[in-house]
């Protein structure tokens, strides 16, 4: 059976730490497995105000004991990895191991959010900024002697203490749009798939797929991610190789009624 976790953002009724710790705390005893937060600077019309995810998964980290959590997910193109890796492991350490780490490419969003603080625009120049990244990340959470420099970031002679408690490292998920194959396979270096644009549940065959061949033919311990509208039944993809089934809500006229309808009834 697929883990089941609410996917929230930030936005508007929700642009709350506070309230989105109080969400997190009910999801925990309505039998949810996780909580995960959209990681967006900018969104298109009408969300008007956005929450720092970071800062309320630090919220739902002291006031929840089981859930899992994170961003998700995050650009790390935009992120320098020394920080981010900082940020991951005192988070990671705060929640007892709990922390889940999702990360993308980003793109503009047809609302600028990275042209309008002159980021990196050529996809291509982010998927070896992200390649680069996650491996100095995944290094530096680690707690290991580091000697970089690379293409994009440098950390020279460097050790990080403490290092991340979660046994195994803290996972990361790649995110992507299904059929584009290559966050897939970036993925499959990692820990999880967080696939989006599916058109239904016998997409997961290509995906899994895909994955498997990158993989060397084994998804043992691996994650495959979806996300559905809080009306969607998960049976299908469950059934379809779902690992964890995340029900999304918004991202517009978020009502914090309807929301907490949803997080009390729990996972279907």
């Amino acid at each position: 059976m697929s883990r089941r976790g609410l996917f929230l953002p930030p936005f508007d009724a929700l642009a709350d730490p506070v309230l989105l710790a109080d969400l997190a705390v009910e999801a925990e005893e309505a039998g949810w497995d996780g909580v995960f937060l959209w990681d967006h600077l900018l969104y298109a019309d009408p969300v008007t105000e956005i929450a720092d995810p970071w800062t309320c998964c630090a919220a739902i980290a002291v006031r929840t004991t089981r859930l899992q959590f994170g961003p998700m997910v995050t650009p790390l193109t935009r992120r320098r990895p020394q920080v981010l890796a900082r940020q991951a492991a005192t988070l990671d350490r705060l929640s007892g191991g709990r922390l889940v780490l999702g990360f993308g490419l980003g793109d503009d969003g047809g609302v600028g959010e990275l042209s309008r603080f002159g980021e990196e625009l050529d996809a291509r120049v982010r998927a070896a900024r992200l390649d680069e990244g996650l491996g100095l990340l995944r290094r530096l959470l680690a707690g290991e002697q580091v000697d970089h420099d690379g293409e994009h970031f440098a950390a020279r002679d460097v050790r990080f203490l403490p290092a991340a408690t979660r046994p195994g490292g803290i996972p990361f998920w790649i995110g992507g749009r299904w059929p584009n194959v290559a966050p897939l396979r970036r993925a499959a270096r990692h820990d999880g798939a967080f696939v989006i644009s599916l058109s239904g549940p016998d997409d997961l065959a290509g995906v899994r797929q895909t994955l498997t061949e990158a993989r060397g033919g084994d998804l043992t311990g691996f994650d495959v991610v979806v996300e559905l509208p809080a009306d969607a039944d998960p049976a299908p993809w469950e059934a379809a190789g779902a690992t964890w089934v995340l029900t999304r809500l918004g991202p517009y006229r978020l009502d914090v009624a309807d929301v907490r309808r949803v997080v009390r009834r729990g996972p279907r």
